[in-house]
């Protein structure tokens, strides 16, 4: 009698997975207001799509590299001298492991990664809002629905003060989401502007423009411009996650937003914005660290706001503890000394507090943090899982030159966020955050489950010749 209702409930969930996609969706809308709703959405659809799908996600090797990985995880707990921090600290890492290969498998199409970015451009309007409000207007509230289904804490003036951090914790951890918002949302913008520029200004036939919507979509994403309404809408969100990203003061989030319009212009042989755009980040750098001669020129055009960012002018008396070089020469020292299994994760605050008398979450490096933690196996089969999910889809998109322009322009977007989230853990660490992390490996598995399905698609016409 157990195992028929048991049965009943396992087909409930797997007739529910037809629509677990929308569910997503709606996660990824909700998530920056709500991270509890959007976690608990996320973990259903998860559970849905590995009910409905165990057996090809069984036979995935890439999966069977995560298992790998996670066992390594566990057992590098095991060995950790605070067992129960390291056990604690599994918990950002193997949950995500299973989103992964859950939405790696629920994610098959490039409608799908384009409504994955509508959803995020959409999203992050109300966070933007509040945000520039908090700096500008002093807006401060805290607002709470059943203690963590809807916790809202604005600080005035931001954290820390002078920079906007709208509901995250962090000015650096909401630069690292409006980045891959911005990364999305630009190459959104660019498909709606070759849209119009086709359709409007050439005069070609909708039936031309064939992008399908996928079955069920919660947002219409329309094969030709019907109206100029989304090309308006993603004109304002990009410049508003831009002008935000400015004023979060995070010289990372500046850099790799920098870097993306750059990849956006070469991808679109754009050559004069390419120079404009390294003319001015030129002009930047000159007036932050160019000999004082020099700079005093740059300086009468360049605003302080960015030169004395850059060359730390504007923090002269920070500490020396709290440098970057500082805290990777502390845990490559970690790393070296426990080369096999690490000190066990969460333990580097530990120790840099001990050693420093200064108490520091990460050393704002995720694959040093993960070296000295884990040890340099797991760091390592951690890096070759990442870097095989980026040549994979670096070897699908040079595939991609006869499918529409679109397609393989969104898909560009989602690698172009990849390595910006790359980049971004080389000089921070975003997985503590529960948002930012899903988010980063929301985008991975979208990746992957694309270039899964392309090749799932050839292996089997190979088999009919």
């Amino acid at each position: 009698m157990l195992g028929a209702s048991l049965n009943k409930v396992f087909d409930y969930f797997k007739s529910r997975w037809q629509s677990s996609w929308n569910y997503s969706l709606w996660a990824l809308l909700i998530f920056p207001l709500s991270p509890l709703l959007g976690a608990v959405t996320v973990g259903f659809v998860s559970l849905i799509t590995w009910l409905k799908q165990s057996h090809k996600i069984s036979r995935r090797p890439l999966n069977w590299g995560f298992a790998l990985l996670s066992v390594l995880l566990i057992v590098s707990a095991g060995f950790a001298q605070d067992k129960i921090a390291a056990f604690l600290g599994l918990f950002n890492l193997l949950p995500f492991f299973l989103l992964f290969v859950a939405h790696s498998a629920l994610i098959q199409t490039f409608a799908q990664l384009r409504q994955m970015a509508w959803m995020l451009a959409i999203g992050s309007m109300p966070v933007v809002i509040i945000g520039l409000g908090q700096l500008f207007l002093g807006w401060s509230f805290k607002f709470e629905i059943l203690w963590v289904v809807l916790s809202w804490t604005v600080i005035p003036g931001g954290n820390p003060p002078g920079r906007i951090a709208s509901f995250f914790l962090h000015a650096n951890t909401f630069a690292a989401y409006l980045v891959i918002v911005f990364i999305l949302s630009l190459g959104l913008w660019l498909e709606q502007w070759q849209l119009a520029i086709g359709y409007w200004g050439l005069g070609i036939s909708k039936n031309s423009l064939p992008i399908a919507p996928y079955p069920q979509s919660p947002v219409p994403i329309t094969p030709y411009p019907q109206s100029l309404v989304p090309f308006l809408f993603l004109t304002v969100a990009v410049i508003a996650n831009f002008i935000t990203l400015i004023f979060t003061n995070s010289r990372n989030g500046w850099a790799i937003a920098i870097f993306a319009c750059l990849a956006y212009a070469l991808y679109q042989g754009w050559r004069i914005l390419v120079g404009s755009v390294a003319a001015i980040v030129s002009s930047v750098f000159l007036a932050a660290f160019a000999p004082s001669p020099v700079a005093k020129i740059f300086r009468l055009v360049v605003p302080a706001f960015f030169w004395a960012r850059l060359n730390d002018d504007m923090y002269p008396d920070r500490p020396v503890a709290l440098m970057r070089k500082t805290q990777w020469e502390f845990a490559w020292s970690l790393a070296q000394e426990h080369p096999w299994t690490g000190w066990g994760l969460r333990s580097f605050s530990t120790l840099y507090k001990a050693q420093m008398q200064i108490p520091l979450g990460h050393p704002h490096n995720l694959f040093l943090m993960l070296s000295a933690e884990t040890g340099f196996p797991s760091a390592f089969l951690f890096c070759g899982l990442l870097a095989w999910i980026l040549m994979t889809g670096i070897q699908l998109l040079q595939k991609l030159k006869y499918i529409n322009p679109g397609d393989k322009l969104i898909f560009f977007s989602y690698l172009l966020a990849f390595v910006g989230w790359i980049l971004l853990n080389t000089v921070d660490v975003t997985l503590f955050d529960f948002r930012l992390n899903a988010l980063s490996w929301l985008i991975l598995a979208a990746i992957s489950g694309v270039v899964h399905r392309d090749r799932e698609k050839h292996r089997l016409a190979s088999r009919k010749n």
